[in-house]
Parts: structure tokens; sequence; C-alpha cells
């Protein structure tokens, strides 16, 4: 299924895929095992067919059967098989027999691989539509003692189990190409996975490079392309700066989310979060065990000075990420879209913590005419749910005066549908805010830190400041440019 090549590709040569497979099956160097399982053997297909797999292929397998599968891998917690932990005790099971089984002395050369796929695919009644883990674990030097490895998730978007199998052929030969041929140009080698799949039939939702070879890939930047490549809609990543699979982060939890521009973050946001983060959890539907806090940042907010500065972007992530927190990245600049992608992984309880000038926005008709039903349409998905916003006050620079959902101004044609909202109990003040922080604003902080005014610091959470300073946060591009 060829694709369209993007005006950055188009004049590229993009080899075939049996020209990839021939092009590994040649290399008298490069030997592995597959392993996959429920999707058939897709990608070792590729290479048998191409010939002379044999220079390239020390076994190919697929325990089909659950008994077998759990025999060889052993038995997940969860007793589910389609999960990441399944898929590196693949790698991790597939990788030491290749060790133990093909001799170093004999072939002291050889650049070892183990290629690995668990996958479900669409079931009879198109329900699920079907999804999967694949990872390639391998060496580019012999004497490499640590390896290198790439795993991704991906979501199949066609309607036949057929189809769906094919896209993974292709796509586990464009990461084993891409893995031994362009490791040193990781964003182009995501972009090569999509090399003759057509990007409306598959999404890529996470992936982590990882290995002496990707030292010095951030794999939150990595998220942010899958983003920026139209890959996929949102992207997650934990404080240890690895990317993580949004699905399996909020399967069935509670979540309480806080979307701001944290540019940098401030006094302000940590209140907005300790304050409502403590009613939420104290909520009679909430368990505090099951429950999720997650910094949302837009691809707007991203946007707002134009393209999107990376450099920006990995400075916001450094802090969100010292402080302990969990950051999604998303395309969803209108709430209800934020709150659909939820509901598709819990029907607990949802919370949003916003200011009062997001909230008056979320009351903007302008939002939604592009939906057939208005603004009717976005609330009917945004608050039909057990779902709260809990709602921090602001303070008028104007005229001093502190603004809540009691006197909050939403256009006139607004005010019934906000009473409706306000008195069913969907609306909630944040009242035991902290008021000595209420003038702080972030873009106010950000240019005080870039023109080195004084007083910035106290603005900011404890640590903030320094890591600011110590790592020219938010200035090196003014420094770069004065220079």
């Amino acid at each position: 299924m060829p694709t369209v090549p993007s005006k950055e590709n188009a004049f590229e040569n993009i080899p075939s895929i049996k020209a990839k497979t021939l092009r590994i099956n040649l290399n008298r160097d490069i030997y592995g095992t597959f392993a996959e399982i429920g999707a058939g053997q897709e990608t070792a297909r590729h290479f048998f067919r191409a010939g002379g797999a044999s220079g390239t292929i020390a076994k190919a397998m697929s325990a089909y059967d659950k008994s077998f599968s759990d025999a060889i891998y052993g038995i997940e917690v969860d007793g589910r098989y389609v999960t990441q932990s399944r898929l590196k005790k693949m790698l991790d099971h597939e990788m030491r027999l290749v060790e133990e089984r093909i001799s170093r002395d004999s072939n002291p050369d050889y650049l070892f691989f183990s290629y690995a796929n668990t996958v479900a695919t669409i079931d009879f009644s198109k329900r699920y539509k079907g999804h999967g883990w694949v990872g390639l674990r391998f060496q580019l030097d012999p004497d490499q003692k640590e390896y290198d490895e790439i795993v991704l998730h991906i979501r199949f978007k066609q309607n036949e189990a057929r189809l769906q199998q094919e896209t993974l052929g292709i796509l586990g030969v464009n990461l084993i190409y891409g893995a031994f041929f362009k490791f040193h140009k990781p964003r182009k080698l995501l972009k090569y996975l999509y090399d003759h799949i057509d990007q409306d039939t598959l999404e890529i939702d996470m992936i982590n490079f990882t290995g002496p070879n990707f030292a010095d890939v951030d794999n939150r930047l990595m998220s942010l392309q899958l983003i920026k490549n139209d890959m996929t809609d949102a992207v997650m990543f934990g404080p240890d700066g690895n990317n993580l699979l949004p699905a399996a982060v909020l399967y069935k939890k509670n979540i309480l989310a806080l979307r701001g521009s944290f540019r940098p973050v401030t006094k302000v946001n940590m209140d907005m979060f300790q304050k409502s983060y403590d009613i939420f959890i104290r909520e009679q539907t909430v368990d505090m065990e099951n429950a999720i806090v997650v910094f949302e940042i837009t691809l707007s907010n991203l946007k707002a000075s134009g393209e999107i500065d990376e450099q920006d972007f990995m400075d916001r992530a450094e802090l969100l990420c010292s402080l302990g927190h969990t950051v999604l990245i998303s395309k969803f600049q209108e709430y209800y879209k934020l709150v659909e992608y939820f509901n598709n992984y819990t029907k607990a309880k949802i919370g949003l913590t916003m200011g009062v000038n997001n909230l008056v926005d979320v009351f903007d008709e302008k939002y939604y005419r592009h939906l057939s039903g208005g603004i009717l349409e976005a609330f009917g998905k945004l608050f039909f749910k057990d779902l709260k916003v809990y709602l921090y006050p602001m303070k008028d620079p104007e005229t001093g005066q502190v603004l809540t959902s009691n006197n909050v101004k939403v256009h006139p044609r607004m005010k019934e549908l906000y009473k409706f909202f306000k008195y069913n109990g969907k609306v909630m003040d944040i009242i035991d805010y902290d008021p000595d922080v209420l003038h702080i604003f972030s873009r106010d902080v950000l240019k005080k830190i870039i023109n080195k005014d004084e007083g910035w610091e106290k603005e900011l959470p404890e640590g903030i400041a320094e890591t600011i300073k110590e790592k020219n946060l938010f200035t090196r591009k003014v420094l770069e440019e004065k220079e």
C-alpha cells in the first residue's frame, strides 16, 4: 500500500520492501531471530521471500497458542499478552538464545538482533480495531556489550485482519532496516517507519529509543515528532523522561488533568494542582489508589509563537519532570476533545482543573462552529460523563476583584447554559487557594527571566529557579541570537 511521499521526502529514493530485506539478507553480519505473536509471521515472511534469508534468520517462530507462549516466556501477572511487559520478555528470551546458541568464536563479526511483536488484530465484531507492541533489540558493533533497543506501540485503523497483518509485516521490515542503516538519524528513522504504508491505516502512539547508540536521543522529543508528523493525537511521558503509552497509564483510572503553558511552571500552577487534587481525591467516586494527575500541554500552545520551538518544549518538560509529574502533549485544543480522549480509556471520574479565563473560553461559541450541534453537542460530550471542573479564581488586574464561578462573566447567550452546569455541580470553586500568588502569570515570569529582571525566583516552586539558572532554560535562544 504505497503512500504519497511527503514534501520533505518527495525527492528521496525510498527503497522497496524487497530491496530493504534483500540488503539485510545479503549483509553476512546481520543475524538474529524473529518471534511474532498474534498476527502470523508477517515480518519474517518478507525476509524469506526476498531470498538469501539463511544469512539473516537464525530462527523464526510464532508461539500462537497461549499455553505454548506461557511455557516459553512465562505467565504475565495481569494475564494479558499484548503488553510491553510481554514484548520485553520475548526480546530477553530470544536474545539470550542467540547468545547461547550462536558461537562468537566461529562468527566474530555477527551483529545479533532479536525482532519481536505481540499483536491483537481486529476482532470478528469489528468493535476493537486491534493494536500491538513491536520491538527490536540489536547491536551495531560485534563487541557492543549493551544492546540498542527500539520499542513502539501501534494501533491499526484498517477493518480487515489481513490488511492489518500486511501493514505489520511492512512496519517490521522498515523498523529493522531503519535500525541498522538509519540509526544515526532517529527522526528520519521515525518517518521511514511509514515507508509503503498509508498513514491513515496505522497509528504509532509511543516509541522509546534506548542503548549506547541512542544515548543522545531524548525520547520526549521523539514523542513530539509523533505529534508533529501526525502519527498520533496525543503522547505521554513520565518524570524519568521516557515515553509512556497513554492507554496503559489512563486505563480505568480516575484522571485529574491540568492544562497550561507551564512556561515556566509557577506557584499558581502548583497551588491549582495541590488544591484541586485535595478536592478530587475526596470525591465519593474517586479511589485515591487508582487516581492519576496529568499535566497537559496542547500542540496549539506549543505553536503559540509560530512554529514549535523544540528547545522551548524541552525546557517546559524539564521543569515538569523535575517536579515528578506525568506530561501529556495533545492536539486537543477544545476541552471536550480531551475528555473524549480520556473516555476511550476510562469510565471513572474525570476532573479538569482550570482558571476562570479558561472557563470563559469553554463557553465561547466560536470554538464549536464546526460542529453540526454547535456548543450543545460539545457540552454533551464534555459534561455527560462523571466529570467536574475545579475552578481556580483569577484576580482582575484592573479592578483587583477576585473572579470565581459566582461572578464570572460569560456571553449573555451562554448565561442560562452556564447556570445549568454550575447548579448541577459540574463546576466547583477552589476556595482555599493561596491569595498571595494570584498575581503570578507564567507569561510575566517568562518576560522577567528573559529580561534578567529581579524577583522572579520567588514566584516559582522551590528548586525551579535554580534549575532554570543552572541550565539557562528559556534563555538559550535569546543568548544565541545576541551572539
